[in-house]
């Protein structure tokens, strides 16, 4: 568990929302929230290079979404807030229904 002090619920929403807005760390978060892993294994899962994989963990680890834990030379990730897991199972139940003129894609600006 961190040390570090806790962060206003302003400002944990916009971490959150950083992560969500990155579909890589939206799969790296589903994937940890089914249990542990290390980097190697999720890159392959999410079929991204482990520079990327590497990336979008140390993005997630900063704002204290994630933990890692070593174990010998490699780092198992896990999901660093119990709470956080119940959010991201109560979101995944989340059903959107966008009108047909919404935009999609990057250019979305939704």
């Amino acid at each position: 568990m961190s040390t570090l002090a806790p962060v206003s619920h302003a400002a944990t929403l916009a971490r959150i929302g950083h992560a969500l807005s990155d579909a890589t760390r939206v799969g790296i978060l589903l994937a940890l929230r089914e249990k542990p892993a290390f980097p190697s294994d999720l890159a392959d899962e999410l079929n991204v290079s482990r520079q990327v994989m590497s990336n979008q963990l140390a993005c997630l680890r900063g704002c204290g979404l994630v933990e890692a834990e070593p174990e010998g030379r490699r780092s198992r990730y896990r999901i660093g807030n119990e709470h956080l897991a119940a959010a991201l199972d109560e979101l995944a139940k989340v059903a959107l229904h966008p009108s047909k003129d919404c935009c999609e894609g990057p250019a979305c600006t939704c």
